[in-house]
């Protein structure tokens, strides 16, 4: 199964995902086809909407092309949040896009791994923005969504241009 990234503007990006009853052989090559996504566009996370699929699923290596480290969260969940901190933040599904988004600076989250098992993680910097980032995804929420009003307009001017440009 090959999978492409969509990008903003696809309805997927905005569906609340189902979550994952099982965990078979689909799964987890839908999350190994995820990551390989993910490395060849340069991310450090990906969510299943991202990559056209409608479950609750998502990768995040925050380590880089050199030192991949990738965690694979099924049916994920926040179950803490701490520390409001403002940052860049940016997607692969709004290419060459970033702003400043308000999101916590400690997060820990509950999720299932690829061999069924329940885990914690806690995280702080760049990774608990990942989590947030990515987990959002999966309730149809995009980082823009943090955006004031104005902002936000912004935003959308900017890649209806591009659409229209046909560099989106």
């Amino acid at each position: 199964m090959s999978l492409t990234l969509h990008k903003y503007g696809n309805n997927i990006l905005r569906a609340k995902c189902a979550p994952i009853a099982q965990i078979t052989q689909e799964v987890k090559q839908a999350a190994e086809n995820m990551l390989n996504l993910m490395y060849g566009a340069f991310g450090v996370g990906l969510a299943a909407p991202q990559a056209g699929l409608d479950i609750a699923l998502c990768v995040i290596d925050v380590g880089g092309q050199t030192a991949k480290k990738p965690i694979v969260l099924i049916n994920p969940e926040i179950i803490s949040l701490e520390n409001k901190i403002e940052e860049e933040e940016g997607c692969l599904s709004f290419p060459q896009i970033y702003e400043k988004i308000k999101r916590f600076k400690n997060v820990t989250a509950a999720y299932t791994d690829l061999n069924g098992k329940r885990r914690e993680i806690s995280a702080e910097g760049f990774l608990a923005k990942a989590l947030q980032h990515e987990i959002d995804h999966l309730q149809g929420k995009l980082f823009i969504d943090y955006l004031p009003d104005w902002k936000r307009k912004q935003v959308l001017k900017e890649i209806k241009r591009r659409q229209k440009e046909g560099s989106w």
